[in-house]
């Protein structure tokens, strides 16, 4: 018989992981208490539901879900980061986090992820985390739409001023004449 305390887990897993639009597992090994409270604290910033659990209820709940992809990499130390704003959130706060926190060290590290459906690797993760947010590049989209347009306008505000100055010139040339 299953004991409530594991079903309760299992149920908790799921609903952390029911909204989510990607899933990466963690390799957390190697880091103390107080990099991991940062890499949480970061991680909840981002919008990524981050948490610990046994293997064991991880699979239960993916399983239950409908995604077996990941069972393979279940073993060990595995922390999961599930992006639920952004995509590639996860993998991008992970490289940022070894960047700038435990630096040159070997961890934490990926393991495996799956984003929008498609199975990742590590070395795909490592390169999904170079990119900028979804934020950043739909302003960075905007943006080179708004740059032809201001090019326009600049171009009529010039050939409106020398209108200008040409009917300045010719009205000050008419009142010389008289």
């Amino acid at each position: 018989m299953i004991q409530p305390y594991k079903k309760q887990e299992v149920e908790l897993i799921r609903e952390r992981l029911k909204d989510a639009k990607s899933i990466v597992l963690i390799d957390y090994k190697g880091i103390n208490i107080e990099e991991v409270d940062e890499l949480r604290n970061r991680m909840r910033e981002a919008g990524v539901n981050y948490f610990v659990s046994k293997n064991t209820f991880i699979k239960i709940a993916l399983n239950e879900m409908g995604i077996k992809e990941l069972d393979t990499e279940l073993k060990g130390p595995t922390a999961v980061a599930a992006g639920i704003k952004d995509e590639v959130a996860p993998a991008r706060e992970l490289a940022k986090f070894k960047k700038e926190v435990t630096k040159e060290k070997d961890y934490p590290k990926f393991k495996l992820g799956l984003i929008d459906g498609e199975l990742m690797g590590v070395e795909k993760l490592l390169k999904l985390s170079e990119l900028p947010s979804k934020d950043e590049l739909i302003a960075k989209v905007l943006q080179g739409f708004n740059t032809p347009i201001v090019g326009f306008v600049g171009s009529l505000q010039g050939i409106l001023r020398k209108c200008v100055y040409a009917i300045d010139a010719i009205a000050k040339q008419k009142a010389e004449e008289n």
